[in-house]
């Protein structure tokens, strides 16, 4: 049999999960929650976007109603659902939401979450733009966070968690700390960039509700389920290991009323295991993790 050339990558090595250093969460919980929401803005009839009904369709006045709801009535559902529960949350947010919805951005400042860099919009993909525009997409964006919040994100997640051979590089080169593009672990691990290194941070595209309920066509009640089961499990991996469960939403899909119920009553079970848990952000999981394992 010929031999098969694997192509791989030098950003980081294996690491099987017995094997690492224990550790604890503030105040030794064991368990890291955080609520990652996707605020996103698209261009009309242009570019791409998610559409509510069929995988890939083109871009019409019906999806981009369809993901503007999440704007300017889903989001605020979801906001007073956080506030209810005092849950705080994460958003990766699209720069460009700054010149159409503002006040989204003012309420992510009232409540004191986090914003992490998200590309200037959903209508794009940064893994096909050579490494200068790629640069400059990911300054802009961030940039126009700076001026608007007083403070750069730490953390990024591409649009469509795409990146180039490169970003890696680009994004530790932008003064960022984590990024949440690589799924690949329940712990937070460290990459190798030719700028020194950066921290990956986890990100669940399995308890997601874009690719559970648009691209696979899953209920609102099988969410639901993956939710609490995800949680219960974990909860109970957690007293070997130290882990990070992240629920991961779009305000155009989770925000319709009768899935904001399913995740009302996913978010109310997982509530009541408050004193077991640490209920954070992804850049206050990242900072806690690098001050106990700052990389070699």
């Amino acid at each position: 049999m010929p031999m098969i050339d694997l192509k791989t990558h030098d950003r980081f090595g294996f690491s099987a999960l017995p094997d690492r250093p224990d550790f604890s969460w503030p105040e030794g919980k064991r368990l890291a929650v955080c609520i990652c929401n996707n605020i996103e803005v698209f261009s009309y009839l242009d570019g791409l976007g998610s559409d509510s009904a069929q995988v890939g369709a083109p871009q019409t006045t019906r999806n981009y109603a369809w993901r503007e709801y999440g704007n300017r009535v889903g989001q605020w559902y979801l906001f007073d659902l956080l506030d209810e529960l005092g849950f705080p949350a994460s958003h990766n947010f699209n720069s460009l939401l700054l010149d159409r919805h503002a006040r989204i951005a003012e309420r992510i400042l009232e409540r004191g979450d986090e914003f992490v860099g998200h590309g200037r919009t959903n209508a794009e993909r940064q893994d096909t733009l050579p490494e200068a525009e790629e640069r400059a997409l990911i300054e802009e964006s961030l940039a126009a966070i700076r001026a608007f919040a007083g403070t750069a994100p730490k953390g990024w997640l591409g649009p469509y968690l795409a990146q180039t051979p490169v970003t890696l590089d680009l994004l530790k080169e932008a003064g960022l700390d984590y990024v949440l593009d690589w799924p690949a672990d329940d712990q937070p691990f460290w990459m190798r960039t030719r700028s020194g290194p950066l921290l990956s941070v986890p990100y669940s595209i399995e308890v997601n509700d874009s690719p559970a309920m648009v691209f696979r066509q899953q209920g609102a009640a099988d969410f639901e389920r993956m939710m609490v089961d995800q949680f219960d499990e974990m909860l109970f991996q957690s007293g070997k290991y130290p882990l990070v469960y992240t629920i991961v939403l779009h305000p155009f899909v989770i925000g319709q009323p009768y899935r904001l119920r399913a995740l009302r009553r996913a978010l109310a079970h997982v509530a009541a295991f408050r004193d077991k848990l640490w209920i954070t952000t992804p850049g206050q999981v990242a900072a806690h993790y690098a001050s106990l394992h700052p990389p070699a």
